[in-house]
């Protein structure tokens, strides 16, 4: 009776294993694909990063600058090393400068230090170490005669420590003014839970001016007599500007000496600031220009607004720079040169400071380096980090593009479909569907993705983890196409409106829009900043029987807000969503079986479909209501609230996430409590005083998903009440 209840199981399923075939596969071979999608449709930026330096690469490397007293350029490695390289030794020798047991974030050499061989290192807590830690700024010496140079581990004194954290900032500098800066964070990896931002009792969140060559007795640094709040009762005399979240960068502007800081922010700002004395840049009250903590205390100054801010369509994790100064690029000079380590673009600003403006500001490039620092040679090469493959790039002046095809501005050129009008797919694009598909104002969708040539899908080890992401190759493309019923419930009056594609290029996934023509006959690109568009629907549960509904046509920053890093940055080809039996025209099979007997994976999953996590469909009534709410947040919350996922909270929607470690049941909100008396983000049993049922019920200020709908969802309201109800209290 076993070995039959077995059959029947694996018949059910279609085979015994991937490659034993049972049952017809859903695609007999694949066709290969070809792509008529090349470039960009937008002007390209006029710069681009090159490798430099191909001799060498390093670990996860954070800062990089040249040697004062030769050709050399030293590169820290965040695990606690600073090695050194000649740039014209062919084999790429690396020679040790200085070795910690703790990270490293930055290290600058002191204005004299031909003389005195001094050098200061901004270093982090040990991971190694459980427990609260001290980030820290030493000053070494170097072992004179050396060569190549190194410093003496022996000499490292301690200038100042403070409690470490999630956010520890990362650099110390000595201005023009003689005096050391120090940029710290509020020490977390949260939502500055300690409500230190504003505070001035700590040496959180705040820009330190320390005397470093006249130490006070007992000490290794002494007080600036100017600095701005020597005076003020209780506060750190050592601070000369507060408000930030995490300083990623910074340093001082050629003219005025003031510093530049590159500040990290959290729920969907990134911000460009120029600190002067007592400057408050906000945190956690503000986030950049907009109110994050509104109610928390504020400090005794008036906010400073940063002088450039960007949302996080567009950068993620941004990296400050300099004001170049150098001649290779004439036409940068007094440009503030900075990017963003999550997008890999790049930025230059003029700043006039007479009239505290920006009078110029563009994108320089944007690139596949994930940019951990900036740095500047003597003769006005400006270098670029990448963390993530450990090389080190250099800005250098696009070349004009050779001749090519342009990119398509119609569907009908982009080789998707071999007839538009029929949307019928072009060979070798793949029809699939998802068992949990995300909220897009009651439209109705059509799903494709498309590999050229060979190209192929890496699944990841474990794909059970439910935000493990298929990794594609380069020129993979998805497709997904939105229809809105023109009458209520009349499928007869069905309307293709939009056709959303994202293409990976060099590394590169780029949204683009389709807007479909009133004669459904194809679809143009939309422009870059996108648009909106109002169709009349005929309802007959609205007031006189027609409503007007607006569909939001992204900018192509806009959709990579949701197609994010932290995502994966294709949301529904994961193993839980396609992990489903999909009609393929007369022949029903398991996708991930089919495309497996396909050859489209590199390396096939080991089991049968049945080994691996399926989504419910999360409006199932009798599937299990809590794995129904869970698949629910994971595909319309999760691309934001996972870890790095940029949300503002600390809780984890991830669908695998446990919910008592999802940090939602019984917590208060860190941003708004939409007036709900003992609000909570859920609270068990209480719907209404659930802050994150709340903002799902509504549009506009505070809604969530924060963009792309402007429709609630009124089954998944539905849904979260009747979950949040039946939780225990």
């Amino acid at each position: 009776m076993k070995k039959l209840r077995a059959v029947l199981v694996l018949v059910a399923l279609g085979s015994t294993q991937f490659g034993e075939a049972a049952a017809p596969y859903g695609i007999s071979q694949r066709v290969k694909w070809a792509s008529k999608i090349s470039g960009s449709p937008d002007p390209a930026s006029p710069y681009r990063l090159t490798r430099a330096f191909r001799q060498v690469t390093f670990k996860q490397p954070v800062f990089i600058a040249q040697y004062p007293a030769s050709e050399r350029f030293m590169v820290a490695e965040y695990k606690g090393k600073i090695l050194s390289f000649e740039p014209s030794d062919p084999t790429g020798k690396k020679a040790l400068f200085l070795e910690m047991k703790r990270g490293i974030s930055a290290f600058s050499f002191h204005p004299k230090y031909k003389e005195n061989g001094y050098v200061f290192v901004f270093s982090h807590l040990d991971r190694k170490i459980k427990g609260p830690q001290n980030s820290r700024v030493s000053r070494f010496q170097l072992e004179m005669g050396s060569n190549p140079p190194r410093l003496r581990p022996e000499s490292e004194t301690v200038i100042v420590e403070w409690l470490g954290g999630g956010h520890n900032g990362g650099e110390a500098i000595i201005g023009r003014d003689g005096y050391l800066y120090i940029s710290t964070g509020d020490s977390t990896s949260g939502s500055d839970p300690k409500a230190t931002g504003q505070g001035l009792d700590d040496l959180l969140a705040v820009m330190m001016r320390l005397d470093v060559d006249r130490p006070d007795p007992g000490r290794n640094y002494s007080i600036p007599a100017d600095n701005p709040f020597v005076k003020v009762p209780a506060a750190r005399p050592e601070i000369f500007a507060y408000g930030f979240r995490n300083p990623w960068r910074f340093s001082f502007d050629p003219y005025t000496g003031q510093p530049w800081v590159g500040d990290v922010g959290q729920d969907i700002w990134e911000m460009i600031e120029l600190v002067s004395p007592g400057s408050n840049h906000g945190w956690s009250v503000r986030e950049g220009n907009h109110p994050f903590h509104p109610n928390n205390p504020k400090g005794p100054t008036p906010f400073t607004p940063p002088v450039v801010e960007h949302h996080h369509t567009e950068c993620r994790s941004i990296t400050g720079g300099y004001v170049y100064q150098g001649a290779k690029f004439p036409e940068l000079k007094d440009v503030y040169i900075y990017g963003d380590y999550e997008y890999g673009k790049m930025w230059g600003l003029r700043y006039d400071h007479s009239t505290k403006k920006v009078t110029g500001h563009r994108e320089l490039t944007d690139s596949a380096v994930k940019i951990s620092s900036f740095g500047v040679g003597r003769d006005g090469s400006f270098y670029a980090l990448d963390h993530a493959t450990g090389e080190i790039f250099e800005l250098e002046t696009r070349p004009p593009a050779p001749p090519g095809p342009p990119f398509p501005r119609k569907l009908s050129e982009t080789g998707l479909f071999s007839s538009v009008r029929e949307h019928k797919p072009a060979p070798g694009v793949i029809h699939y569907s998802i068992n949990a598909p995300f909220w897009s104002d009651g439209t109705h969708k059509e799903r494709f993705f498309a590999l050229p040539g060979d190209a192929r899908i890496t699944v990841p080890e474990k794909p059970n983890q439910a935000h493990n992401a298929w990794v594609f190759d380069d020129g993979a493309v998805t497709v997904k196409s939105f229809s809105l019923d023109m009458e209520a419930g009349n499928a007869a009056s069905r309307k293709r409106i939009e056709t959303r594609i994202v293409v990976k290029q060099e590394n590169h996934w780029v949204g683009y829009s389709y807007i479909w023509d009133d004669a459904q006959t194809d679809a143009t690109l939309v422009e870059a900043a996108g648009i909106d568009k109002t169709f009349t629907i005929k309802d007959s549960s609205a007031p006189g029987g027609v409503r007007n509904q607006t569909w939001h046509y992204p900018s192509r920053s806009e959709c990579m807000f949701c197609h994010s890093r932290a995502a994966g940055f294709v949301l529904g080809l994961t193993t839980p969503q396609m992990n489903r039996v999909h009609d393929y025209g007369g022949t029903s099979d398991n996708q991930l079986r089919t495309f497996s007997h396909i050859g489209i994976f590199k390396k096939p999953p080991a089991k049968a479909p049945a080994s691996y996590l399926a989504y419910p469909d999360p409006f199932d009534s009798k599937a299990d209501i809590n794995l129904r709410a869970r698949t629910y947040m994971q595909v319309n919350c999760a691309m934001c609230h996972v870890a790095d996922g940029g949300g503002n909270s600390l809780m984890e929607l991830g669908y695998k996430t446990a919910l008592p470690k999802a940090r939602i049941l019984n917590e208060p909100p860190v941003h708004e409590d939409l007036g709900i008396a003992g609000a909570s983000l859920v609270k068990p049993g209480e719907p209404d005083r659930s802050v994150l049922y709340r903002r799902i019920a509504l549009r506009g200020e505070h809604q969530m998903p924060p963009v792309s709908t402007n429709t609630v969802d009124k089954d998944g309201v539905k849904l979260l009440n009747e979950w949040i109800r039946q939780l225990p209290r």
